[in-house]
């Protein structure tokens, strides 16, 4: 029987079903995927951050590794006046490669591979991100949306190409992590069903793609994630410098 490559992303209750005013909130298998990825991320902080050891652990290596890659993406793309924002999108950081990451492991569930998670997320960044651009700069955070030294004559029409772009990023965000994550795992999950299906004798060529695919999307799990945050820490410059 043909494995149906789609079967991975069904989203079904775990324990008894919970309805409040007619709002399912039962616990799922996305939900338990979303709380083993940040016990795993609290456990790694913990333990991380534990001991001050002269000669630091491969854990302490890896909290200290992640902590100055975020920072300097930060200070890079924000400046020194988003420091205070950097428990955000450290968690936004660590939360989205960790569950992209957990995603990886057989038999597991990939939380980003669906629409409404990454929607979420995304709206959050949005709605905070203007919300901080008004509250630093009131009206004058309008401005973001009239560029510099364009003509009169096509101010109307840049303000609206402006206004467009600005209402789609949390669209644009949430699509291109929802997207490259299904994708990835629906192609490892076909050239799965090829090997299974050609056997022994057949399946070599199939599994070879399939260790490279494992790899690539891997690769496409840390980058994702950097590119989430990323995105956030240039939509937050925007916000604080008003650059337009």
């Amino acid at each position: 029987m043909a494995l149906n490559p789609m079967h991975q992303f069904e989203v079904y209750k775990i324990g008894p079903e919970i309805n409040i005013s007619g709002i399912n909130l039962s616990f799922t298998n996305a939900s338990l995927f979303m709380t083993i990825s940040a016990v795993l991320i609290l456990s790694l902080m913990f333990f991380g951050t534990k001991k001050k050891s002269l000669i630091p652990s491969k854990i302490e290596l890896i909290t200290e590794m992640s902590y100055s890659f975020v920072a300097k993406m930060i200070n890079d793309t924000a400046g020194s006046s988003a420091r205070s924002f950097f428990p955000f999108i450290f968690t936004l950081f660590m939360f989205v490669l960790f569950c992209n990451m957990v995603g990886m492991l057989p038999y597991s569930f990939t939380v980003t591979s669906h629409i409404i998670v990454t929607f979420i997320l995304a709206a959050v960044v949005f709605l905070g991100v203007t919300v901080i651009g008004f509250v630093k700069h009131g009206i004058k955070y309008l401005e973001l949306f009239v560029p510099k030294g364009v003509p009169i004559i096509l101010l109307p029409l840049i303000v609206i190409i402006e206004i467009i772009s600005y209402l789609s990023r949390p669209v644009s965000l949430s699509v291109r992590l929802f997207a490259n994550m299904m994708a990835g795992h629906t192609m490892l999950k076909v050239f799965g069903g090829f090997v299974i299906s050609l056997g022994l004798l057949g399946g070599w060529l199939p599994l070879g793609f399939s260790v490279a695919l494992t790899g690539l999307e891997i690769l496409v799990a840390f980058l994702q994630a950097y590119v989430f945050a990323i995105l956030t820490c240039i939509y937050l410059n925007d916000a604080l410098n008003l650059h337009h």
